[in-house]
């Protein structure tokens, strides 16, 4: 039976970026050294004025093709996990494989899904492979959520960066993805939603926001995500161990989703986790929403702090609310 297997990564990041000492001169008021040290967030990538999620998307994929010497015409399928996608209509996803030449017998889809998006796919990519509808797929998240949010807004302005991540996954004899659990509880849909660019109006919407203390279209309710997370990746760790038939202590890192830093310091405590294994990698670029696990794999490699052999638990949650988990050895590049 085949499997998937998590081969290269390539992240693009906007050319335009936006500083803490950008957003200081700009908002004397905003205490950037407090904001910064419960972010751990000191610069952000900004997509352009005219600069969409599949422009992004063309652009890591362009990057994955060229710098690994992989032939676009080997892609089987194209999977695009994005919320800001370019129009509603048609799928994005669409677009892309136009733009990146690939063959028309390629499958492709959107699916909308944020913080949990890059274990969503995984999944969806070992679903394709072991039922043998594809061989190689390329898994793409990308996201614009500064579009959508106003010049003014402390809260979301200085944790939210563009960027996107080009996965390639390839079919294997040896499995390595396992133990895939995940969750889902709408009723906290109005803890992070965007009211326009949808069909359903603002003055309609079946989840109102609960204050409109800032102009952004995007609203967060912060704590409430803070109280969602404590709650529910414990849960969903000890159900992943569980099924593995293994202990925490056999794994070797923690690669979560990268939110803040206080609320992955948050996560750590209550875990009980030493620092080395759960890695933190947002000052550079903030939080990209589904591409933070990959941004975070790709650097991980770099550095050599990501080897082959070991074992570690991708771990991702939040819009939605949405959560997913597995498990994941690396076979190397």
């Amino acid at each position: 039976m085949s499997h998937a297997t998590i081969g290269p990564i390539a992240v693009y990041l906007p050319a335009m970026v936006e500083s803490n000492e950008q957003l200081a001169a700009q908002f004397p008021r905003w205490d950037m050294r407090i904001i910064e040290q419960k972010t751990g967030i000191a610069k952000r990538h900004i997509a352009g004025p005219d600069e969409c999620v599949s422009d992004l998307a063309v652009a890591a994929a362009e990057k994955l093709f060229t710098e690994h010497n992989i032939d676009r015409q080997t892609v089987d399928f194209l999977l695009l996990c994005t919320q800001t996608p370019d129009y509603p209509l048609p799928t994005t996803a669409c677009l892309v494989q136009d733009r990146l030449r690939l063959p028309t017998s390629t499958g492709a889809l959107d699916f909308n899904l944020g913080c949990s998006g890059f274990v969503y796919g995984l999944s969806l990519a070992e679903g394709l492979i072991a039922s043998r509808a594809a061989k190689r797929v390329l898994l793409i998240t990308s996201e614009t959520y500064s579009k959508y949010i106003d010049a003014e807004d402390r809260s979301l302005r200085t944790i939210f960066g563009d960027g996107a991540a080009a996965t390639l996954i390839d079919a294997a004899e040896e499995q390595s993805l396992s133990s895939f659990r995940f969750g889902t509880d709408g009723s906290g849909a109005d803890m992070l939603m965007l009211t326009r660019s949808g069909v359903r109006s603002p003055e309609t919407s079946l989840r109102p926001r609960k204050r409109q203390r800032w102009k952004s279209d995007l609203y967060m309710d912060g704590q409430g995500l803070v109280y969602f997370t404590v709650e529910k990746i414990p849960e969903l760790l000890d159900g992943i161990v569980k099924d593995a038939g293994i202990d925490r202590e056999e794994i070797d890192l923690f690669l979560m989703h990268q939110p803040t830093r206080l609320l992955l310091e948050r996560l750590r405590e209550t875990l009980d986790l030493d620092e080395t294994k759960l890695p933190m990698d947002l000052e550079s670029c903030g939080n990209t929403v589904s591409s933070t696990i990959p941004i975070l794999i790709n650097d991980l490699r770099a550095s050599g702090d990501l080897k082959p052999g070991m074992t570690s638990m991708l771990v991702g949650f939040g819009v939605g609310l949405s959560w997913a988990g597995c498990l994941w050895k690396e076979t190397g590049v």
